[in-house]
């Protein structure tokens, strides 16, 4: 391989990668928002199971988020390593929209989030529940502004080229164009879709995990640990649900610009992906219009045969995530040899760096970047598996952990731990069923 299809390969999979963190990070923003109001608008006893809803699907949202961010500046090197050029001809129109992402995201969406962490037992919860809301929306607006720059590359509109024909210089004439290209548009929310099926995955499988092992047989689990996962399993089929219309409509409605471009055409191998990406999408939606009807009068809580249902959703956790990177394939690759659809073409733009050199940079990049999602799942398996016996965020600074790690705050509120304290638990002994705290009741 050359020294153009080396580079095109490492921003392939670097950018493939990453995504796989925006999926969650959207995918789950706003459902922790839901929990977060909801508990901050409780007044009986579900108030804790909201309480702790928030909590531990805040912390999978948090580690999503950080080693995210660090993922995402591994991605920005790539542009300035093997395509310089991009940026010397479209700078002021491509990087015009990453400059404001990244104000957004590194400044005010981090500095909002900082204070919905050290702010939890500082500010009233509407309040509480108000800054996440803000990180949810900045979060999104940070992601409509990735599209857009990316929506110029597919289908550029909004600009001229100035200057002599070997050094020409794409500028800004209409920004209206520009933001409001159908390309940045039904991107967008074919990406907002993309990224609720995945969350509403995540929240399912990970809930069906837990009431396979809690509720497996005839009986309806009982307890706030139960009705977190039972919440959990509602939240993430109703966002699934969104998701999925989302991704499909918003999905087909791109392919007229598409086949104006030919992103399609005269390549089979793009195709056959986009067949196969259409059929799971079409089968997915099927599903997604069966799952709400097993939530009426919580019949998928009750029915026989859901210990087999539940282990089907868990294995289903990984499938977003695949098909979200195929679709992502098929509008990227089908672009090929343009960098600027009918404007600049890759070869045009890259370094002059040798190919040994970017195959080093390729292994070491693609090798960092691999590190970052492989440690981001295991965390994130490892707090999913732990359920609500690791809830860090949002722990009071007088709790207690136990040797396994549990906090004997939480502990005590669900009944775990006599009334009298932690110290009851190190003794062996066991409160009474009437001895629970009014909430755990």
């Amino acid at each position: 391989m050359d020294a153009t299809e080396l580079a095109r390969l490492q921003f392939a999979l670097l950018a493939a990668v990453h995504f796989l963190f925006v999926l969650l990070t959207l995918g789950l923003g706003p459902v922790v928002a839901i929990f977060n109001t909801r508990w901050a608008r409780a007044k009986d006893h579900r108030a804790l199971v909201f309480e702790n809803a928030t909590r531990f699907w805040g912390q999978i949202y948090l580690v999503n988020y950080a080693l995210g961010i660090a993922a995402g500046i591994v991605l920005e090197l790539q542009f300035g390593l093997h395509f310089p050029g991009l940026l010397d001809v479209a700078g002021e129109v491509f990087g015009a929209p990453l400059a404001v992402e990244t104000l957004v995201a590194f400044f005010v969406e981090s500095t909002l989030l900082g204070l919905w962490v050290f702010g939890w037992h500082l500010f009233p919860r509407a309040l509480h529940a108000a800054i996440f809301w803000a990180v949810v929306l900045t979060g999104y607006v940070s992601a409509f502004v990735v599209m857009v720059a990316n929506g110029f590359l597919r289908n550029p509109l909004g600009f001229v080229l100035e200057g002599p024909p070997d050094a020409q210089v794409a500028r800004i004439t209409d920004i209206g164009a520009l933001i409001t290209n159908p390309a940045a548009l039904l991107s967008s929310l074919h990406v907002v879709g993309a990224c609720l099926m995945a969350g509403g995955f995540v929240l399912v499988g990970v809930s069906a995990w837990h009431l396979r092992r809690t509720g497996g047989g005839f009986r309806l689990p009982t307890g706030p640990d139960e009705d977190l996962w039972r919440h959990s399993m509602r939240a993430g089929i109703w966002t699934g649900v969104v998701g999925v219309l989302f991704a499909q409509a918003f999905g087909y409605a791109q392919f007229e610009y598409f086949d104006a471009g030919g992103a399609v055409e005269g390549n089979v191998a793009i195709g056959v992906l986009l067949e196969i990406m259409m059929r799971t999408a079409d089968l997915v939606f099927l599903g997604a219009l069966v799952l709400p009807f097993l939530l009426i009068a919580g019949a998928m809580f009750r029915m026989r045969g859901r210990r087999a249902l539940y282990a089907t959703l868990t294995v289903l956790l990984p499938l977003p995530f695949v098909v979200a990177i195929g679709g992502w394939l098929v509008r990227e690759l089908g672009r090929q040899p343009w960098i600027i659809q009918g404007v600049l073409r890759v070869d045009e733009v890259t370094s002059d760096q040798s190919s040994r050199a970017v195959l080093g940079s390729l292994v070491l990049l693609v090798g960092l970047m691999v590190m970052l999602a492989a440690l981001d799942w295991w965390v994130l398996g490892r707090l999913a598996r732990a359920g609500t016996s690791r809830l860090v965020l949002g722990a009071e600074a007088g709790d207690v952990l136990r040797d396994d790690g549990a906090s004997a705050d939480v502990l005590l509120r669900f009944g775990a731990v006599p009334v009298g304290g932690a110290a009851g638990a190190s003794s062996g002994t066991a409160g009474a069923p009437g001895d629970e705290p009014e909430a755990a009741r």
